[in-house]
């Protein structure tokens, strides 16, 4: 492998760099499969929440699929980083897809046979929830053994490309399938499409964590938690990324906004939802120049405060459009405030934007800092803080909001960030001075 640094390769495009696909077909497989069955994926997340909604017509019973799932998803990530750091990794992966395509079969067959038992809905979507979150959490721990270092930044920018892809195109079928063809064919079809990530998972050649390892136990859960205590800038960029989606992520408030304050009801709200995936995914197309940053922690910290700079505006679009009216989640589009709803679009895009990049960077610097017996278990704890942090953000944004005024959330919640993101930056000298070229937890 190169260990070129990121600033040395010469590539001056703002686009996206497709340098991992040609230097590693492996990587590229892995890429392609993932993206077609994170289509499938995101299909079923959807469809499951109509299919429950149809049966019971009650948001409660939508919500508590989440609810159900929440601390099987924490101990997935977190046990499944052990089993990463002390199997092959590639074993580890295949049995975690197994379970995770068994239980979308399972939905698809009771849809087939009108199975409207909701405890079977909860139990499948939480195993597929967990293994889900086992399979991220590897996958992630076997990047850096596909690529050299230089290249870390580009596959996350095209990680970032990918998981657009899925939450734009995949909730979009599932809404024409569901509508067209019924839930039945929806599943189907994502039992079919997820097929794609054992052809990606299948090729790879078997990747045994380096360096010594202990029993999948308690004690190596606990090894890894030490460690992040000895890893300040791993540690910082998580604790950044809490505050940002505790504090930054406005997304329980969007049907008020399409009833109350912008107008064009539910119309409204599917814009605003898919301008942070948007601004996301165009991000990742133009990251081309990312690869050439060294000081990779000061550019989390930047990115973030960036981030609550968007949100903080988002709340002043809604405090300029607060003028008491309510015209209801069910109100024609006609009535919208279109000056309003274009300037909230851009800004939630603005924020997706650079959400994406501080993911990038934090990416790279855990792929290429923290060493590969420790990956799995540190990316498990990531996936803990990014799992937890905007359900965090939901009740936040709840109580917040219970004062009435839609606005206060995010104008409020994106200073907090922009103000902690720039003080982490000027205080912790270890995040700022962070090199690329010499990484360090």
């Amino acid at each position: 492998m190169s260990s070129r640094p990121p600033a040395a390769q010469g590539r001056r495009t703002h686009f996206v760099d497709l340098t991992p696909f040609r230097r590693s077909p492996a990587f590229f497989r892995l890429w392609l499969g993932g993206l077609i069955a994170g289509v499938g994926g995101q299909m079923t997340v959807v469809a499951v929440g109509l299919h429950l909604y149809d049966i019971t017509g009650s948001t409660s019973a939508v919500a508590l699929v989440g609810v159900f799932a929440l601390l099987p998803m924490i101990l997935a990530g977190v046990y499944g980083g052990v089993l990463a750091d002390t199997f092959d990794r590639r074993t580890v992966v295949l049995i975690a897809e197994f379970l995770a395509w068994g239980s979308t079969v399972g939905l698809a067959v009771l849809a087939w046979n009108h199975l409207d038992v909701l405890w079977m809905f909860y139990a499948l979507t939480t195993v597929n929830a967990a293994a889900t979150t086992v399979v991220g959490a590897t996958r992630s721990a076997i990047l850096p053994r596909l690529l050299a270092p230089d290249l870390l930044p580009a596959a996350s920018a095209l990680g970032g490309i990918s998981f657009g892809v899925q939450v734009t195109v995949g909730p979009a079928l599932a809404g024409v399938l569901v509508a067209t063809v019924g839930f039945q064919w929806t599943y189907t079809v994502d039992v079919v499409l997820f097929l794609a990530a054992f052809t990606g998972v299948i090729t790879l050649p078997r990747i045994v964590p380096e360096g010594s390892t202990r029993r999948a136990g308690f004690g190596a859960v606990w090894e890894g938690l030490k460690f992040l205590r000895r890893a300040p800038n791993i540690r910082m960029s998580f604790l950044i990324d809490i505050v940002a989606m505790t504090f930054g992520m406005p997304r329980v408030i969007f049907p008020a906004v399409g009833a109350l304050l912008i107008g064009g009801g539910a119309v409204t709200v599917g814009i605003l939802s898919a301008a942070f995936a948007v601004g996301a995914l165009l991000s990742s197309v133009l990251s081309g120049r990312l690869g050439h940053v060294r000081r990779q922690g000061r550019a989390i910290a930047r990115a973030v405060a960036v981030y609550g700079s968007f949100i903080l505006a988002f709340g002043i679009v809604l405090l300029a459009s607060d003028r008491g009216a309510s015209s209801g989640i069910g109100s024609s589009f006609d009535d919208a405030n279109l000056p309003a709803l274009v300037l909230a679009s851009i800004a939630l895009a603005g924020a997706g934007a650079a959400d994406n990049v501080s993911a990038i960077f934090r990416q790279t610097m855990m792929q290429s800092a923290v060493p590969d017996v420790m990956r799995g278990r540190i990316q498990g704890v990531f996936t803990v803080v990014v799992t937890g942090g905007p359900r965090l953000g939901d009740a936040y944004v709840g109580l917040a909001a219970a004062t009435a005024l839609l606005w206060l959330p995010p104008l409020l919640g994106g200073a907090i960030v922009v103000l902690f993101s720039l003080a982490a930056a000027r205080l912790h000298r270890s995040l700022r001075a962070y090199d690329a070229l010499s990484p360090t937890p």
